[in-house]
Protein backbone atom coordinates (compact mmCIF):
# COMPACT_ATOMS: atom_id res chain seq x y z
CA UNK A 1 0.00 0.00 0.00
CA UNK A 2 1.35 3.11 -1.30
CA UNK A 3 1.36 5.57 1.71
CA UNK A 4 1.70 9.69 1.82
CA UNK A 5 1.62 12.17 4.69
CA UNK A 6 0.74 16.08 3.80
CA UNK A 7 0.98 18.57 6.55
CA UNK A 8 -1.50 21.67 6.09
CA UNK A 9 -0.50 24.87 7.15
CA UNK A 10 -2.60 27.55 9.26
CA UNK A 11 -3.38 29.83 6.76
CA UNK A 12 -2.36 27.64 3.43
CA UNK A 13 -4.38 29.12 0.41
CA UNK A 14 -4.02 26.62 -2.54
CA UNK A 15 -5.61 28.08 -6.09
CA UNK A 16 -8.76 25.91 -6.71
CA UNK A 17 -11.38 27.02 -9.19
CA UNK A 18 -14.64 24.78 -8.16
CA UNK A 19 -17.21 24.75 -11.21
CA UNK A 20 -18.64 21.46 -10.59
CA UNK A 21 -22.23 22.35 -10.59
CA UNK A 22 -22.08 25.32 -13.14
CA UNK A 23 -23.47 22.60 -16.01
CA UNK A 24 -24.40 19.61 -16.96
CA UNK A 25 -24.92 17.63 -20.23
CA UNK A 26 -27.88 15.76 -21.53
CA UNK A 27 -29.00 13.66 -24.41
CA UNK A 28 -31.40 15.39 -27.31
CA UNK A 29 -33.94 18.11 -25.90
CA UNK A 30 -36.73 15.86 -27.06
CA UNK A 31 -36.37 13.52 -24.53
CA UNK A 32 -37.42 15.63 -21.43
CA UNK A 33 -40.47 14.79 -22.55
CA UNK A 34 -39.90 11.01 -21.21
CA UNK A 35 -40.86 10.48 -17.07
CA UNK A 36 -37.67 8.52 -16.78
CA UNK A 37 -35.84 11.44 -17.61
CA UNK A 38 -37.66 13.07 -15.41
CA UNK A 39 -36.85 11.00 -12.62
CA UNK A 40 -33.17 11.02 -13.20
CA UNK A 41 -33.19 14.72 -13.42
CA UNK A 42 -34.99 15.62 -10.59
CA UNK A 43 -32.56 13.07 -8.53
CA UNK A 44 -29.47 14.68 -10.08
CA UNK A 45 -30.93 18.23 -8.98
CA UNK A 46 -31.75 17.08 -5.47
CA UNK A 47 -28.44 15.05 -4.43
CA UNK A 48 -25.97 17.41 -6.75
CA UNK A 49 -27.89 20.07 -7.96
CA UNK A 50 -26.38 22.06 -11.35
CA UNK A 51 -26.87 25.33 -12.57
CA UNK A 52 -27.49 24.92 -16.24
CA UNK A 53 -28.18 22.40 -18.86
CA UNK A 54 -26.90 21.74 -22.38
CA UNK A 55 -27.85 19.26 -25.15
CA UNK A 56 -28.63 18.51 -29.25
CA UNK A 57 -31.54 19.01 -30.77
CA UNK A 58 -33.30 22.09 -30.30
CA UNK A 59 -34.44 22.33 -33.62
CA UNK A 60 -34.48 18.95 -34.24
CA UNK A 61 -37.79 17.97 -35.65
CA UNK A 62 -38.91 15.78 -33.26
CA UNK A 63 -39.28 19.51 -31.09
CA UNK A 64 -41.49 20.22 -33.74
CA UNK A 65 -40.38 23.65 -33.80
CA UNK A 66 -40.18 25.28 -37.45
CA UNK A 67 -43.15 24.54 -39.35
CA UNK A 68 -44.10 25.46 -43.41
CA UNK A 69 -47.63 26.28 -44.67
CA UNK A 70 -48.89 27.13 -48.28
CA UNK A 71 -50.32 30.47 -48.42
CA UNK A 72 -53.47 31.28 -50.03
CA UNK A 73 -51.00 33.15 -52.97
CA UNK A 74 -49.14 29.55 -53.46
CA UNK A 75 -45.87 31.20 -51.59
CA UNK A 76 -44.01 28.56 -48.97
CA UNK A 77 -43.90 30.21 -45.57
CA UNK A 78 -42.67 29.72 -41.99
CA UNK A 79 -44.52 29.14 -38.86
CA UNK A 80 -43.18 28.10 -35.74
CA UNK A 81 -44.32 25.63 -32.82
CA UNK A 82 -43.09 25.98 -29.09
CA UNK A 83 -45.85 23.83 -27.73
CA UNK A 84 -42.89 20.67 -26.74
CA UNK A 85 -40.36 23.42 -26.32
CA UNK A 86 -42.36 25.40 -23.18
CA UNK A 87 -42.92 21.66 -21.84
CA UNK A 88 -39.23 21.02 -21.95
CA UNK A 89 -38.17 24.61 -20.41
CA UNK A 90 -40.78 24.69 -17.33
CA UNK A 91 -39.69 21.49 -16.64
CA UNK A 92 -36.01 22.66 -16.64
CA UNK A 93 -36.90 25.95 -14.91
CA UNK A 94 -38.85 23.70 -12.22
CA UNK A 95 -35.86 22.28 -11.03
CA UNK A 96 -33.84 25.08 -11.41
CA UNK A 97 -31.90 24.79 -14.32
CA UNK A 98 -31.33 27.63 -17.09
CA UNK A 99 -30.59 26.07 -20.88
CA UNK A 100 -27.30 26.64 -22.07
CA UNK A 101 -28.35 27.25 -25.29
CA UNK A 102 -26.86 24.89 -27.75
CA UNK A 103 -28.35 25.83 -31.60
CA UNK A 104 -29.14 22.75 -33.83
CA UNK A 105 -29.41 20.69 -35.55
CA UNK A 106 -31.44 21.69 -38.79
CA UNK A 107 -34.75 21.19 -39.40
CA UNK A 108 -35.74 19.21 -42.54
CA UNK A 109 -37.90 21.87 -44.13
CA UNK A 110 -34.66 24.16 -43.82
CA UNK A 111 -32.31 22.06 -44.35
CA UNK A 112 -29.47 22.16 -47.88
CA UNK A 113 -29.04 18.27 -48.00
CA UNK A 114 -30.53 15.27 -46.56
CA UNK A 115 -27.05 13.72 -44.03
CA UNK A 116 -27.88 12.80 -40.36
CA UNK A 117 -26.28 11.54 -37.52
CA UNK A 118 -27.07 9.24 -34.83
CA UNK A 119 -29.85 6.89 -34.83
CA UNK A 120 -32.49 9.99 -34.16
CA UNK A 121 -31.23 11.26 -37.40
CA UNK A 122 -30.22 14.91 -36.51
CA UNK A 123 -29.52 17.02 -39.92
CA UNK A 124 -26.31 18.31 -40.14
CA UNK A 125 -26.43 20.22 -43.11
CA UNK A 126 -26.38 24.05 -43.28
CA UNK A 127 -29.32 25.63 -43.84
CA UNK A 128 -30.92 25.97 -47.37
CA UNK A 129 -31.51 29.69 -46.56
CA UNK A 130 -29.39 31.95 -43.78
CA UNK A 131 -32.30 34.48 -43.61
CA UNK A 132 -34.42 31.50 -43.01
CA UNK A 133 -32.37 30.33 -40.30
CA UNK A 134 -31.62 33.71 -38.34
CA UNK A 135 -35.60 33.95 -38.49
CA UNK A 136 -36.15 30.84 -36.54
CA UNK A 137 -33.36 31.61 -34.10
CA UNK A 138 -34.97 35.08 -33.49
CA UNK A 139 -38.27 34.02 -33.30
CA UNK A 140 -37.26 30.83 -30.61
CA UNK A 141 -35.21 33.39 -28.51
CA UNK A 142 -38.31 36.15 -28.73
CA UNK A 143 -40.64 33.28 -27.73
CA UNK A 144 -38.44 32.28 -24.46
CA UNK A 145 -37.98 36.42 -23.66
CA UNK A 146 -41.88 36.71 -23.53
CA UNK A 147 -42.40 33.39 -21.27
CA UNK A 148 -39.79 33.54 -18.94
CA UNK A 149 -38.71 37.54 -19.43
CA UNK A 150 -36.17 38.85 -20.93
CA UNK A 151 -33.72 39.90 -18.04
CA UNK A 152 -33.55 35.81 -17.24
CA UNK A 153 -33.08 34.59 -20.74
CA UNK A 154 -30.53 36.88 -21.85
CA UNK A 155 -28.31 35.23 -18.88
CA UNK A 156 -28.56 31.43 -20.76
CA UNK A 157 -25.71 31.15 -22.74
CA UNK A 158 -25.91 30.48 -26.62
CA UNK A 159 -23.37 28.28 -28.45
CA UNK A 160 -23.66 27.93 -32.49
CA UNK A 161 -24.03 24.13 -32.81
CA UNK A 162 -22.13 20.95 -32.24
CA UNK A 163 -18.39 19.46 -32.97
CA UNK A 164 -18.51 21.34 -36.72
CA UNK A 165 -15.00 20.13 -37.02
CA UNK A 166 -16.11 16.68 -37.77
CA UNK A 167 -17.69 15.41 -40.75
CA UNK A 168 -20.40 13.51 -38.84
CA UNK A 169 -21.55 16.71 -37.12
CA UNK A 170 -21.13 19.11 -39.60
CA UNK A 171 -21.11 18.39 -43.52
CA UNK A 172 -17.68 17.86 -44.93
CA UNK A 173 -16.47 19.80 -41.98
CA UNK A 174 -16.61 22.72 -44.03
CA UNK A 175 -14.74 25.16 -41.85
CA UNK A 176 -15.31 28.44 -43.94
CA UNK A 177 -19.48 27.19 -43.96
CA UNK A 178 -19.21 26.92 -40.34
CA UNK A 179 -17.71 30.58 -39.78
CA UNK A 180 -20.53 31.95 -42.08
CA UNK A 181 -23.20 30.27 -39.86
CA UNK A 182 -21.86 31.40 -36.85
CA UNK A 183 -21.35 35.13 -38.49
CA UNK A 184 -24.77 35.28 -39.30
CA UNK A 185 -25.87 33.42 -36.12
CA UNK A 186 -24.08 35.90 -33.93
CA UNK A 187 -25.11 38.84 -35.45
CA UNK A 188 -29.06 37.61 -35.19
CA UNK A 189 -28.81 36.64 -31.38
CA UNK A 190 -27.39 40.11 -30.91
CA UNK A 191 -30.28 41.90 -32.80
CA UNK A 192 -32.88 40.47 -30.38
CA UNK A 193 -30.91 41.39 -27.32
CA UNK A 194 -27.12 42.89 -27.27
CA UNK A 195 -26.99 41.53 -23.35
CA UNK A 196 -26.85 37.54 -24.89
CA UNK A 197 -23.73 35.81 -25.09
CA UNK A 198 -22.43 33.86 -27.55
CA UNK A 199 -19.74 31.91 -28.27
CA UNK A 200 -18.33 28.63 -30.13
CA UNK A 201 -17.05 26.55 -32.11
CA UNK A 202 -17.36 23.89 -29.92
CA UNK A 203 -14.97 21.63 -31.51
CA UNK A 204 -13.39 18.33 -30.08
CA UNK A 205 -10.63 17.41 -30.05
CA UNK A 206 -8.07 15.86 -33.24
CA UNK A 207 -8.56 19.19 -35.15
CA UNK A 208 -9.19 21.32 -32.61
CA UNK A 209 -6.22 23.68 -32.22
CA UNK A 210 -6.38 23.95 -35.82
CA UNK A 211 -9.89 24.79 -35.75
CA UNK A 212 -10.15 27.37 -32.69
CA UNK A 213 -7.17 29.33 -33.78
CA UNK A 214 -9.13 29.80 -37.37
CA UNK A 215 -12.27 30.46 -35.70
CA UNK A 216 -10.73 33.48 -33.95
CA UNK A 217 -8.51 34.65 -37.14
CA UNK A 218 -12.12 34.35 -38.50
CA UNK A 219 -13.94 36.67 -35.84
CA UNK A 220 -10.71 38.65 -35.32
CA UNK A 221 -10.66 39.77 -39.30
CA UNK A 222 -14.51 40.23 -39.29
CA UNK A 223 -14.52 42.15 -36.40
CA UNK A 224 -17.20 39.76 -34.26
CA UNK A 225 -16.78 40.36 -30.35
CA UNK A 226 -17.18 36.85 -29.80
CA UNK A 227 -18.33 36.32 -26.06
CA UNK A 228 -16.64 32.88 -24.95
CA UNK A 229 -15.01 30.26 -26.96
CA UNK A 230 -16.18 26.48 -26.05
CA UNK A 231 -14.31 22.91 -26.65
CA UNK A 232 -14.97 19.34 -25.86
CA UNK A 233 -12.44 17.46 -23.65
CA UNK A 234 -12.58 12.96 -23.70
CA UNK A 235 -9.41 11.30 -22.35
CA UNK A 236 -9.51 7.56 -24.27
CA UNK A 237 -8.34 6.64 -27.12
CA UNK A 238 -9.79 4.86 -30.27
CA UNK A 239 -12.32 1.89 -28.50
CA UNK A 240 -12.56 -1.36 -29.33
CA UNK A 241 -15.52 -2.57 -30.62
CA UNK A 242 -17.16 -5.72 -29.13
CA UNK A 243 -20.93 -6.79 -30.11
CA UNK A 244 -22.72 -3.74 -28.23
CA UNK A 245 -20.23 -2.20 -26.58
CA UNK A 246 -16.91 0.11 -27.19
CA UNK A 247 -14.06 -0.73 -24.72
CA UNK A 248 -11.38 1.56 -24.50
CA UNK A 249 -7.94 2.98 -22.66
CA UNK A 250 -7.69 5.91 -20.84
CA UNK A 251 -5.55 8.53 -21.86
CA UNK A 252 -2.50 10.12 -19.02
CA UNK A 253 -4.50 12.79 -17.11
CA UNK A 254 -1.68 15.39 -18.33
CA UNK A 255 -1.67 14.47 -21.49
CA UNK A 256 -5.29 16.06 -21.97
CA UNK A 257 -4.38 18.81 -19.32
CA UNK A 258 -1.20 19.91 -21.86
CA UNK A 259 -4.32 19.79 -24.42
CA UNK A 260 -6.89 21.69 -22.78
CA UNK A 261 -3.92 24.46 -21.89
CA UNK A 262 -3.19 25.34 -26.01
CA UNK A 263 -7.38 26.70 -26.07
CA UNK A 264 -5.78 29.14 -23.29
CA UNK A 265 -2.53 29.83 -25.16
CA UNK A 266 -4.04 30.03 -28.44
CA UNK A 267 -6.86 32.58 -27.19
CA UNK A 268 -4.28 34.77 -25.31
CA UNK A 269 -2.50 35.48 -28.26
CA UNK A 270 -4.93 37.58 -29.52
CA UNK A 271 -4.85 41.26 -28.39
CA UNK A 272 -8.45 41.47 -28.64
CA UNK A 273 -9.76 38.22 -26.79
CA UNK A 274 -6.88 37.79 -24.09
CA UNK A 275 -8.53 36.60 -21.06
CA UNK A 276 -11.81 35.70 -23.43
CA UNK A 277 -13.83 32.83 -21.26
CA UNK A 278 -13.63 28.92 -21.98
CA UNK A 279 -15.89 26.86 -21.37
CA UNK A 280 -15.70 22.79 -21.82
CA UNK A 281 -19.27 22.21 -22.86
CA UNK A 282 -18.48 18.36 -23.15
CA UNK A 283 -16.06 16.09 -20.81
CA UNK A 284 -16.31 12.45 -19.71
CA UNK A 285 -14.08 9.55 -20.06
CA UNK A 286 -14.84 7.92 -22.83
CA UNK A 287 -16.31 9.98 -26.18
CA UNK A 288 -18.94 6.81 -27.10
CA UNK A 289 -22.45 6.23 -24.76
CA UNK A 290 -21.60 2.64 -25.10
CA UNK A 291 -18.45 2.49 -22.96
CA UNK A 292 -18.60 0.15 -19.84
CA UNK A 293 -15.95 1.80 -18.09
CA UNK A 294 -18.58 4.80 -17.61
CA UNK A 295 -20.68 2.28 -14.99
CA UNK A 296 -17.33 1.75 -12.96
CA UNK A 297 -16.04 2.97 -9.84
CA UNK A 298 -12.33 3.29 -11.71
CA UNK A 299 -14.81 6.44 -13.65
CA UNK A 300 -15.87 7.79 -10.33
CA UNK A 301 -11.22 8.08 -9.60
CA UNK A 302 -10.48 9.13 -13.12
CA UNK A 303 -13.41 11.99 -12.89
CA UNK A 304 -12.35 13.48 -9.46
CA UNK A 305 -8.19 13.56 -10.72
CA UNK A 306 -10.24 15.30 -13.71
CA UNK A 307 -12.88 17.51 -11.61
CA UNK A 308 -9.88 18.91 -9.41
CA UNK A 309 -8.12 20.23 -12.14
CA UNK A 310 -10.24 21.25 -15.14
CA UNK A 311 -10.94 24.53 -13.68
CA UNK A 312 -7.11 25.99 -14.66
CA UNK A 313 -8.61 25.15 -17.89
CA UNK A 314 -12.25 26.82 -18.09
CA UNK A 315 -14.44 28.88 -16.98
CA UNK A 316 -16.95 25.88 -16.82
CA UNK A 317 -16.71 22.56 -17.47
CA UNK A 318 -20.01 20.37 -18.32
CA UNK A 319 -20.34 16.73 -18.07
CA UNK A 320 -21.71 14.94 -20.62
CA UNK A 321 -24.27 13.85 -19.10
CA UNK A 322 -26.82 13.70 -16.26
CA UNK A 323 -28.56 10.22 -16.86
CA UNK A 324 -28.97 7.64 -19.43
CA UNK A 325 -32.41 8.01 -21.03
CA UNK A 326 -30.08 8.55 -24.21
CA UNK A 327 -30.07 7.43 -28.31
CA UNK A 328 -27.07 8.48 -30.15
CA UNK A 329 -26.47 4.52 -31.41
CA UNK A 330 -30.18 3.34 -30.03
CA UNK A 331 -31.80 2.80 -27.53
CA UNK A 332 -29.70 0.78 -25.00
CA UNK A 333 -30.36 -3.19 -24.31
CA UNK A 334 -29.80 -3.10 -20.80
CA UNK A 335 -29.86 -0.94 -17.44
CA UNK A 336 -25.98 -1.10 -17.12
CA UNK A 337 -24.74 -0.50 -21.05
CA UNK A 338 -21.64 1.82 -20.57
CA UNK A 339 -24.03 4.89 -20.83
CA UNK A 340 -22.55 8.97 -20.31
CA UNK A 341 -25.03 9.47 -17.61
CA UNK A 342 -24.17 10.12 -13.87
CA UNK A 343 -27.36 8.14 -13.57
CA UNK A 344 -27.88 4.44 -14.90
CA UNK A 345 -32.14 3.84 -15.95
CA UNK A 346 -34.14 3.09 -12.78
CA UNK A 347 -33.03 5.77 -11.47
CA UNK A 348 -29.68 4.01 -10.00
CA UNK A 349 -26.58 6.36 -9.46
CA UNK A 350 -23.43 5.25 -10.76
CA UNK A 351 -19.98 5.88 -8.35
CA UNK A 352 -18.87 8.85 -10.26
CA UNK A 353 -22.77 10.66 -9.30
CA UNK A 354 -21.04 11.06 -6.01
CA UNK A 355 -17.94 12.13 -7.80
CA UNK A 356 -19.52 15.05 -8.56
CA UNK A 357 -22.11 15.06 -5.06
CA UNK A 358 -18.54 15.32 -3.22
CA UNK A 359 -16.89 17.98 -5.15
CA UNK A 360 -20.09 19.98 -4.53
CA UNK A 361 -19.26 20.19 -0.90
CA UNK A 362 -16.07 21.65 -1.69
CA UNK A 363 -17.01 25.44 -1.22
CA UNK A 364 -14.35 27.65 0.43
CA UNK A 365 -10.27 28.56 0.77
CA UNK A 366 -8.08 25.33 -0.82
CA UNK A 367 -5.74 24.76 1.68
CA UNK A 368 -4.50 21.75 -0.19
CA UNK A 369 -4.75 20.34 -3.85
CA UNK A 370 -2.62 17.27 -5.02
CA UNK A 371 -2.85 14.17 -7.35
CA UNK A 372 -4.57 12.28 -4.91
CA UNK A 373 -6.99 14.92 -2.90
CA UNK A 374 -8.47 18.04 -2.38
CA UNK A 375 -9.05 19.79 0.70
CA UNK A 376 -11.37 23.30 1.73
CA UNK A 377 -11.37 24.81 5.24
CA UNK A 378 -15.05 26.71 5.34
CA UNK A 379 -15.76 29.63 6.75
CA UNK A 380 -16.28 28.28 10.51
CA UNK A 381 -13.14 26.56 10.50
CA UNK A 382 -14.62 23.19 9.57
CA UNK A 383 -12.79 21.16 6.69
CA UNK A 384 -14.22 19.11 3.75
CA UNK A 385 -12.09 16.80 1.25
CA UNK A 386 -11.90 14.66 -1.20
CA UNK A 387 -9.45 11.84 -1.79
CA UNK A 388 -9.12 9.48 -4.59
CA UNK A 389 -7.08 6.40 -5.84
CA UNK A 390 -6.64 6.40 -9.73
CA UNK A 391 -5.46 4.51 -11.77
CA UNK A 392 -5.47 3.94 -15.65
CA UNK A 393 -5.34 0.08 -15.62
CA UNK A 394 -5.96 -2.40 -12.57
CA UNK A 395 -2.40 -2.65 -10.28
CA UNK A 396 -3.61 -2.89 -6.95
CA UNK A 397 -2.69 0.75 -6.39
CA UNK A 398 -4.62 1.17 -2.58
CA UNK A 399 -3.66 4.29 -1.03
CA UNK A 400 -2.65 5.04 2.50
CA UNK A 401 -3.31 9.08 3.14
CA UNK A 402 -2.88 10.95 6.43
CA UNK A 403 -3.86 15.11 6.50
CA UNK A 404 -2.02 16.86 9.32
CA UNK A 405 -4.92 19.53 10.01
CA UNK A 406 -4.61 22.71 12.22
CA UNK A 407 -7.88 23.31 14.48
CA UNK A 408 -8.79 25.32 17.14
CA UNK A 409 -10.51 22.70 19.30
CA UNK A 410 -9.73 19.17 21.23
CA UNK A 411 -12.30 17.01 19.79
CA UNK A 412 -13.70 16.77 16.50
CA UNK A 413 -16.08 14.63 14.26
CA UNK A 414 -14.58 13.16 11.61
CA UNK A 415 -17.05 11.89 9.43
CA UNK A 416 -16.33 10.05 5.80
CA UNK A 417 -18.55 8.81 3.09
CA UNK A 418 -16.77 6.12 0.80
CA UNK A 419 -17.35 5.04 -2.20
CA UNK A 420 -15.20 2.54 -3.77
CA UNK A 421 -15.51 -1.28 -5.27
CA UNK A 422 -16.61 -2.68 -1.94
CA UNK A 423 -18.90 -0.38 -0.54
CA UNK A 424 -20.92 1.39 -3.66
CA UNK A 425 -20.66 -0.44 -6.51
CA UNK A 426 -23.86 -1.23 -8.11
CA UNK A 427 -22.47 -2.57 -11.24
CA UNK A 428 -20.69 -5.46 -10.20
CA UNK A 429 -23.99 -6.29 -7.87
CA UNK A 430 -26.00 -6.15 -11.26
CA UNK A 431 -23.36 -8.85 -12.54
CA UNK A 432 -23.84 -10.88 -9.37
CA UNK A 433 -27.45 -11.19 -10.37
CA UNK A 434 -26.67 -12.53 -13.83
CA UNK A 435 -26.92 -8.78 -15.68
CA UNK A 436 -30.65 -9.07 -16.32
CA UNK A 437 -31.90 -7.03 -19.52
CA UNK A 438 -34.86 -5.12 -17.19
CA UNK A 439 -35.43 -5.17 -13.37
CA UNK A 440 -37.99 -6.48 -11.31
CA UNK A 441 -39.50 -3.68 -8.67
CA UNK A 442 -37.47 -5.66 -5.93
CA UNK A 443 -34.04 -5.88 -8.28
CA UNK A 444 -34.42 -2.07 -8.68
CA UNK A 445 -34.88 -1.40 -4.88
CA UNK A 446 -31.24 -3.63 -4.11
CA UNK A 447 -29.41 -2.13 -6.93
CA UNK A 448 -30.12 1.61 -5.39
CA UNK A 449 -29.37 0.30 -1.70
CA UNK A 450 -25.67 -0.77 -3.19
CA UNK A 451 -25.41 2.72 -5.39
CA UNK A 452 -24.94 4.37 -1.96
CA UNK A 453 -21.49 5.70 -0.20
CA UNK A 454 -20.60 3.72 2.93
CA UNK A 455 -20.97 6.26 5.98
CA UNK A 456 -19.11 6.59 9.27
CA UNK A 457 -18.47 9.37 12.03
CA UNK A 458 -16.05 9.13 14.29
CA UNK A 459 -14.56 11.57 17.49
CA UNK A 460 -11.06 12.26 17.61
CA UNK A 461 -8.82 14.51 19.93
CA UNK A 462 -6.23 17.02 18.10
CA UNK A 463 -3.00 17.13 19.65
CA UNK A 464 -1.02 20.33 20.19
CA UNK A 465 -3.78 21.91 17.73
CA UNK A 466 -3.33 19.48 15.32
CA UNK A 467 -5.37 16.87 13.89
CA UNK A 468 -4.71 14.01 11.87
CA UNK A 469 -7.07 12.33 9.55
CA UNK A 470 -6.34 8.89 8.03
CA UNK A 471 -8.00 7.37 5.01
CA UNK A 472 -7.62 4.18 3.43
CA UNK A 473 -8.58 4.46 -0.16
CA UNK A 474 -9.12 1.78 -2.39
CA UNK A 475 -7.61 1.41 -6.22
CA UNK A 476 -10.69 3.33 -7.90
CA UNK A 477 -12.50 4.71 -4.55
CA UNK A 478 -13.01 8.05 -3.69
CA UNK A 479 -13.82 9.19 -0.29
CA UNK A 480 -15.28 12.57 0.95
CA UNK A 481 -14.56 13.37 4.30
CA UNK A 482 -15.15 16.50 6.59
CA UNK A 483 -13.93 17.79 9.87
CA UNK A 484 -15.50 19.72 12.19
CA UNK A 485 -15.31 20.73 16.09
CA UNK A 486 -17.82 18.52 18.28
CA UNK A 487 -19.32 18.49 21.89
CA UNK A 488 -20.47 15.25 22.89
CA UNK A 489 -23.50 16.41 24.61
CA UNK A 490 -25.34 13.32 26.17
CA UNK A 491 -28.97 12.81 27.75
CA UNK A 492 -28.92 11.97 31.36
CA UNK A 493 -28.09 8.86 32.27
CA UNK A 494 -26.72 7.89 28.81
CA UNK A 495 -23.34 6.24 27.95
CA UNK A 496 -22.68 5.14 24.65
CA UNK A 497 -19.29 2.58 25.74
CA UNK A 498 -22.25 0.77 28.20
CA UNK A 499 -24.45 0.28 25.33
CA UNK A 500 -21.92 -1.08 23.23
CA UNK A 501 -20.90 -3.31 25.77
CA UNK A 502 -17.55 -1.44 26.22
Amino acid sequence: MEKKIYRIEKDAAVPFRNQVDFCVGTGRMGLALQKEYQDQLELVQREIGFQHIRGHGLFCDDMAIYQQYTAADGTVKAEYNFTYLDLVMDSYRRLGLKPFLELGFMPEKLASGTQTVFYWKGNVTPPREYRAWCALVQATLRHLMERYGADEVVTWPVEVWNEPNLPGFWKDADMQEYFRLFEHTFAAVKEVDRRFRVGGPAVCGGSDELWIRSFLEFCSSRKIPVDFVTRHHYTTEVPERVGHYGYVKLMKPQDGFDNLQTTRDIIDSFEEYRGLEIHITEFNTSYIPNAPIHDTNQNAAFLAHQLSRLGDYGDSYSYWTFGDIFEEFGVPFTPFHGGFGLVANGCIPKPTFWTFSFFKELQGTCVHRSEDAVIVRTKDGSYRGVAWAESLERCGRDLELSFELPVSGEACCVLTKTVDEETCNPLAVWHGMGEPSSFSQRQKKILREAAVPAVQAKRQQARDGVLTVALQVREHGVVYFEVSAVELTPDRGYVYQRVMGR
